[in-house]
């Protein structure tokens, strides 16, 4: 039986491609989310996971998280998904007055903790964005990391070869104290960085085509949403077309077989400010004392990915 998942998100064009794979194949499973300041502001991210589900017609709890990372001002990424985190197209309410519903009572943290608590030794966790809810909720609950089962979290980048500076990726340089805690925490993590985004899930403009010709709505979306990504990958990190960080990750939680290389090491966060802050450093020779709690995937079969990502837009 699938496990069930609560799973934690900076909602942009990436994330919300994860959001759909996990409503279509996790289904009711899925026991909450929770937003966090990253990619955008946190209540545009709770906007836009409030958007995603309706597209998938997914009733799950959506709860607003940290507004800011632990010790450091937010440095949003709107300059890689757009002001609204959606690519700009007029996909998603403004304000969160005008969802739906809006948000679910409670703090993304406290929500977690709840889940953990009802899932003992049961629950996935899936972390897509910077990971201050995370700590924070560890902060709050050291007992949080032995109840959960796996937490697979989308950040860093086992090469060293990063995306918002020559050695970090986005989500643990937003918030390295967050993430230093987290690695440091003892629950087992398996990282899918964005090294395996860039080598086993980027989208050329004929793959992109293919994607969208699928005709649903939540195709269109997944594929227009990228717009500005598109643009930051021709101008910065030099891909062609657009990569899916995030929905890659979310493969790997949804079926772990896609994982064709994996190494188990302990994981430290640069805390500097400069070009090394968030660096996540691989230990995987016992050099250091820290436990090697985590599974660092270092390869997926493309085509697993690309089928489960077509089936949950189809």
């Amino acid at each position: 039986m699938n496990s069930p998942m609560f799973i934690d998100t900076d909602t942009a064009s990436d994330d919300a491609v994860a959001l759909m794979m996990a409503f279509v194949h996790r289904g009711d499973r899925i026991v909450g989310v929770g937003t966090v300041a990253g990619n955008c502001p946190v209540e545009q991210a709770c906007i836009n996971a409030l958007f995603t589900a309706r597209l998938c017609d997914a009733e799950v709890p959506v709860h607003l998280g940290e507004a800011r990372p632990l010790a450091r001002p937010l440095e949003s990424a709107q300059h890689v998904h757009g002001q609204d985190g959606m690519g700009d197209i007029g996909l998603v309410a403004t304000e969160l007055a005008d969802c739906d519903g809006g948000p679910a009572a409670g703090h993304a943290a406290d929500a977690l903790i709840a889940a953990s608590r009802n899932h003992a030794e049961r629950l996935d966790l899936v972390a897509l964005g910077p990971l201050t809810n995370l700590a924070k909720a560890l902060r709050k609950d050291p007992g949080l990391a032995c109840r959960i089962k796996r937490c697979f979290l989308m950040g860093g980048a086992s090469d060293s070869y990063g995306n918002i500076t020559p050695v970090s990726e986005y989500n643990i340089w937003a918030d390295p104290e967050a993430a230093e805690i987290v690695f440091a925490s003892g629950m087992p993590i398996t990282m899918i960085g964005w090294d395996v985004s860039r080598k086993f899930a980027t989208f050329d403009a004929q793959a992109a085509a293919e994607l969208r010709a699928i005709g649903t709505a939540k195709a269109a979306v997944a594929v227009d949403c990228q717009k500005t990504l598109m643009e930051f990958c021709r101008d910065v990190t030099g891909v062609d077309g657009f990569d899916l960080p995030d929905p890659v990750a979310m493969a790997v939680a949804l079926d772990p077989d896609i994982v064709s290389d994996s190494v188990l090491a302990a994981v430290h966060v640069g805390l500097g400010n400069d070009l090394t802050r968030g660096q996540t450093i691989v230990d995987d020779r016992r050099m250091t004392e820290r436990e090697r709690n985590v599974t660092i995937v270092r390869a997926v079969s493309r085509s697993g990915f690309v089928d489960l990502l077509q089936s949950a837009l189809s």
